[in-house]
């Protein structure tokens, strides 16, 4: 594929393929197909693009496109059916998370993956927000000495009351596995990105409004194989200090042997060194554009060039069934009150 525009077909005009659209119209791909339950809404995504068809039919669309990648923007009941359509016919594909709806089924799109030999990849969009990014650049270079722990404190503060969820992804309302499946899901994909992989898992997890089906509060403490320590502090009723609250969901503090980092909600690090009682705002520049940072622009842009010129890929569903192992960990000990190895 190198030297050439990659053909991309995408299926799902939902509330968050917004983000996705945006990214494509700025990459330089051909989206030559869009489908949808909704034609109309599909209709009039096409027209933003040159030469892009509407189709109501997926596979019909893939026959027709024949697409170079495929981008799944839907909610995971229908993950499978579709990865089995591009896999029949050997067609990259971009997976949204939650993937799929269980880890045996992200483990059978693997495998399907694995006899298609053609790349499979989740769409985790959370590593490549620019405040992750470069605290993990910082770690890497030692600037907090050796790591010790991380605590992210998720409060989005859009989870109170009958209505919560309904304005933008009012499915959320009735996931029966909601806050770690939906959301914490993130946050162990960044810790794995920061410190490598888990070997043990404990978790007290809780329902806060009783309007929703699924877990809405939890902590989970993640031990990684190489000694640091994560705590993840959820809690989707209560909001933090943010301009935009969405932007980073939450405050995290990243601590080391020579001092520590602090991300706060407007996507500011700011390091302290240790034995000083001042933090020092760390300089990067980022996009405040697109969702948190632009990081679906930047994930896109990741894998078009994994897929064009041979890149280093990141987010192989391969890869990201660790994430999901480690989910189904946190959810058995919250059940059975008990730490769950991962080894």
């Amino acid at each position: 594929m190198t030297g050439s525009s990659l053909r991309v077909a995408a299926v799902g005009t939902g509330y968050f393929s917004q983000f996705h659209y945006q990214a494509w119209r700025r990459l330089d791909v051909n989206v030559a197909g869009i489908c949808s339950l909704d034609l109309q809404e599909a209709e009039s995504l096409a027209q933003t693009f040159d030469g892009c068809r509407s189709f109501p039919d997926f596979e019909q669309m893939l026959d027709t496109v024949q697409p170079d990648v495929v981008d799944i923007i839907v909610p995971p009941t229908g993950h499978m059916d579709f990865i089995k359509a591009t896999m029949a016919r050997g067609m990259p594909t971009i997976c949204q998370k939650p993937f799929t709806r269980s880890l045996a089924e992200a483990e059978e799109a693997v495998d399907l993956a694995r006899q298609a030999a053609v790349p499979l990849i989740v769409h985790e969009n959370f590593r490549f927000q620019p405040w992750h990014m470069k605290i993990k650049a910082l770690i890497d270079a030692g600037k907090i000495g050796e790591p010790y722990q991380v605590n992210f404190r998720l409060r989005p503060g859009d989870g109170q009351g009958p209505e919560a969820y309904l304005g933008r992804q009012p499915y959320f309302q009735k996931m029966t596995q909601f806050l770690v499946h939906e959301t914490a899901i993130h946050l162990i994909d960044v810790f794995r990105f920061f410190f490598g992989e888990i070997a043990n898992v404990t978790a007290d997890l809780t329902r806060l409004n009783p309007h929703i089906a699924g877990e809405d509060a939890g902590f989970i403490i993640l031990n990684f194989e190489n000694g640091v320590r994560g705590l993840f502090d959820g809690n989707r009723l209560s909001d933090h200090r943010a301009e935009d609250r969405r932007r980073t969901i939450g405050d995290m503090l990243v601590e080391g042997s020579a001092g520590s980092l602090r991300l706060n909600g407007d996507g500011e690090i700011l390091f302290r060194a240790f034995g000083e009682n001042d933090e020092h705002a760390v300089d990067y520049a980022w996009n405040n554009t697109g969702f948190a940072g632009d990081s679906v622009f930047q994930f896109q842009k990741h894998v078009v060039e994994h897929l064009r010129d041979g890149a280093d890929l990141m987010n192989s569903a391969a890869d990201y069934l660790a994430n999901l192992r480690a989910e189904r960990a946190v959810y058995a000990s919250s059940e059975t009150h008990a730490r769950v190895e991962l080894s």
